[in-house]
């Protein structure tokens, strides 16, 4: 039987409103989840399509059933979206083709609402988040083989601050730690009284950090967005909604890189190094949601969204 794949998309009407000017064409969504930001892009922008990708193959069937009413609009393949350029080339599509590409980072709810995937500390389960299952260690291989000054540079990296090397010796003396409820257990333990009563779970902040080093989720991002504002036709959008600070580091980086063509001159002073821009931002800074989306939707608080324009050719 297939599994169900439920996500709520998150800020969809903002997506659609930023792609409503984009040139007739393929958007690529490169995280294509269950097709809800897919659906609504097709249903309100009937000059686009749209080409889906997704490496974990419960969202691929989820969105191949979800879009199948679209019929020849829409095209969902399984691929990590460091694969754009390939899968755009095996759709006839290469530099300045694309009218968009939208990117909705970090995990799904329906990834962290099934426990077996182990995405979640709300139950007990085998500790693995990846999402392809077919590939790579699991948060267990990390958790059970990394040193404790590397288990501590990578927390300390998702925001645990003070108490990385805390939590990461804890981890270490625990071993083997192979389920979500023992690493939360460790980590609870780990931490002051006082910091386990503060705001949200305490492990929170230690398996992202876990679920973004066992998918290579900053790796596989940076490597991506050049790819994806190649690909970009003059009028093009591309769309990130990002989750964490790491996440818009990269963004912010990668936009700033292509509006500046990577020019290194001293700021105020006449561009001689030969750069050339490829764009602007839609708008400066980031978008948040609105406060009754995240009242309807808790996991929408931390989204923060950017878009960048390509130019005129």
């Amino acid at each position: 039987m297939r599994q169900v794949f439920s996500h709520e998309p998150v800020m969809v009407a903002e997506v659609v409103a930023l792609f409503a000017p984009v040139p007739a064409g393929v958007v690529i969504d490169a995280t294509v989840g269950g097709g809800g930001h897919a659906e609504a892009l097709l249903v309100a922008h009937p000059h686009l399509r749209v080409l889906g990708l997704d490496r974990d193959p419960d969202a691929v069937a989820a969105a191949t059933d979800r879009l199948a009413p679209f019929g020849g609009r829409a095209t969902v393949r399984r691929a990590r979206f460091d694969r754009l350029a390939e899968v755009a080339g095996e759709m006839g599509m290469g530099s300045g083709s694309a009218s968009g590409v939208l990117f909705d980072l970090g995990v799904s709810s329906a990834q962290l609402d099934r426990p077996e995937r182990g995405f979640s500390y709300r139950a007990d389960a085998p500790l693995d988040m990846r999402m392809d299952r077919a590939e790579g260690p699991t948060a267990a291989d990390l958790a059970n083989t990394m040193s404790e000054v590397d288990l501590a540079r990578l927390f300390a990296a998702n925001g645990e601050g003070r108490f990385a090397s805390r939590i990461a010796r804890a981890v270490v003396a625990a071993r083997p730690v192979t389920t979500t409820g023992a690493l939360a257990d460790v980590v609870r333990s780990a931490l002051p009284a006082a910091v386990r009563r503060q705001g949200g779970h305490p492990a929170r902040r230690v398996f992202q950090a876990l679920r973004v080093a066992v998918n290579e989720e900053l790796e596989v991002l940076a490597d991506a967005l050049p790819v994806a504002l190649d690909l970009l036709a003059p009028g093009g959008r591309s769309v990130v909604i990002s989750y964490h600070s790491g996440e818009d580091r990269i963004v912010k980086s990668a936009f700033r890189h292509a509006e500046t063509g990577g020019c290194a001159c001293p700021p105020g002073l006449p561009c001689t190094c030969g750069a050339v821009s490829s764009g602007k931002p839609v708008f400066r800074g980031t978008r948040r949601p609105t406060a009754s989306e995240v009242a309807r939707n808790r996991r929408a608080e931390s989204a923060l969204l950017r878009a960048f324009e390509r130019g005129a050719a």
